[in-house]
């Protein structure tokens, strides 16, 4: 986490709490033939509730896929997966000479298609900037090296077409802890993490040269490395975010030899975004596809995380987007299309990752991990997994006092803290949707019984010992 972002949380988490206070909520899908007059009557609500819950501007216009909360509802609504459906056909227009393009349809495979085209998978992934091979979907267009122009033997589906679920993609787990000094990568490795998370806080005029050293140093160590890029100052900044020499940064730091980079951080929220300009699609044009495309140029292995939200159901539009709404404005600009991995943060846990009642701060999806990985999988229609770049739990046993903002965590006590890390990493592998996942954090020893409770994350306690590491091994 950078220095602003747990001045940041402590807001979060008040206004949160103000309206998990006023709002019970559950969690919908949306699928094929539904409007919001159907849902109203179905959930014993009214248009308007739905619409005001979900800052919805136009309330004839809901898509496949897209995660509503339905105020009111019991917590246990069921949420059927999207039905596979035909989907209309559109011609697509010629490709540039000497350029052949195809759209994934239903059943294909890399091999599939490069002994259609006559060219080779290792080709096709080079030519598309492809991280997982066994990884494509529906609707995604991709350049066919060398081919003949022939065309495909299957309809080609629109690339406007809103994705349908496919299966969890197959793929390795990967996971790891975010460390302070990185003084305790033995400990680490003994419970199982062979990734180590560092965060660089960025203003123009940097140079790789800042992560240059510790990327190094825990490579050297037997380490994989993800680096989370955010913004050095809280926003608004006077000159907003230079995106130019923000992408700039990103191609020399893929040169620097991280494994995976994060895209920036919490883009939601007016301290990581400029005021009255937060915007997802401004985030996916201007940022993450920029930056998604340097760093393949460098080196197409990294991977690339899109920048996680703060987890947060305030919304006014201005200073802060509720996090459900900006993922589905995310997908709507096409994110996956420029990320390998999309970002979460859960940071607000007080039971455990299996619960889904019982935390003293309400029923907020955000307050526990099932519906945070639920909702954050299905926006995006399982195109691709998840990563959480910041999961932690809060104790303050060893500390005088928890910061008042942070009282919901003042009944999770560290054998829990250590409990519930095991089980969320558990989890997160049986569910076949979670990519990476980053504890945060391993040895923080910063604590502000004021406002900022970082240490009271740690796996690493005041007092030396680390039950967790035990826990995770």
């Amino acid at each position: 986490m950078k220095r602003s972002r747990w001045t940041v949380a402590t807001t979060v988490v008040v206004l949160l709490l103000v309206t998990a206070a006023v709002v019970s909520a559950a969690t919908y899908i949306v699928q094929p033939g539904d409007t919001l007059w159907r849902l109203s009557r179905q959930f014993g609500t009214t248009v308007e509730a739905i619409v005001q819950a979900n800052h919805i501007p136009n309330p004839n216009l809901i898509f496949v896929g897209q995660v509503l909360e339905i105020p009111g509802a019991p917590t246990t609504v069921p949420v059927t997966p999207i039905p596979i459906t035909p989907i209309p056909v559109t011609p697509i227009p010629p490709p540039p000479p000497g350029q052949t393009t195809y759209v994934v349809q239903r059943g294909d495979t890399l091999t599939a298609i490069a002994a259609r085209f006559q060219t080779t998978v290792a080709a096709l992934v080079q030519a598309n900037n492809i991280y997982n091979p066994n990884l494509i979907y529906v609707g995604q267009v991709l350049i066919i090296p060398g081919g003949p122009q022939i065309q495909p033997t299957a309809p080609p589906v629109p690339t406007t077409t809103v994705p349908t679920v496919a299966p969890p993609p197959s793929g390795s787990f990967d996971f790891g802890g975010q460390t302070q000094t990185f003084a305790n990568p033995q400990p680490m490795k003994n419970a199982q993490m062979t990734w180590v998370k560092f965060q660089h806080k960025w203003a123009p005029g940097d140079t790789a040269d800042a992560v240059a050293a510790s990327i190094q140093s825990a490579k050297a160590g037997g380490f994989k490395v993800l680096v989370s890029v955010t913004g050095k100052t809280p926003y608004p900044a006077p000159n907003g975010i230079d995106f130019a020499a923000f992408t700039e940064f990103m191609r020399a730091l893929a040169g620097a030899g991280p494994d995976a980079i994060e895209v920036w951080n919490e883009q939601n929220i007016d301290f990581e975004w400029p005021a009255g300009q937060i915007d997802p699609a401004s985030y996916v044009n201007n940022m993450l596809a920029p930056a998604y495309q340097a760093i393949k140029g460098v080196n197409s292995n990294i991977m690339v995380i899109s920048g996680a939200p703060a987890p947060t159901g305030f919304d006014n539009g201005t200073n802060a987007w509720a996090d459900n709404r900006y993922i589905a404005g995310m997908r709507a600009a096409g994110a996956a299309n420029y990320a390998d991995c999309i970002g979460v943060h859960h940071n607000s846990g007080a039971t455990s990752p299996s619960a889904t009642t019982g935390h003293p701060g309400g029923s907020h999806y955000s307050w526990y991990f099932k519906p945070m990985l639920d909702l954050y999988y299905n926006t995006f229609g399982g195109a691709r997994q998840v990563c959480f770049t910041e999961l932690g739990y809060l104790s303050g046993e060893g500390f005088s006092t928890l910061p008042p903002n942070f009282a919901w965590a003042a009944g999770t006590s560290v054998q829990e803290h250590a409990q519930w890390l095991r089980e969320a990493r558990d989890l997160a592998i049986a569910s076949g949707r979670v990519r990476m996942m980053i504890v945060f954090n391993v040895d923080f020893t910063f604590f502000d019984p004021a406002g900022d409770p970082q240490a009271g994350y740690a796996m690493f306690r005041p007092d030396g010992s680390c039950p967790a590491c035990e826990t995770l091994k």
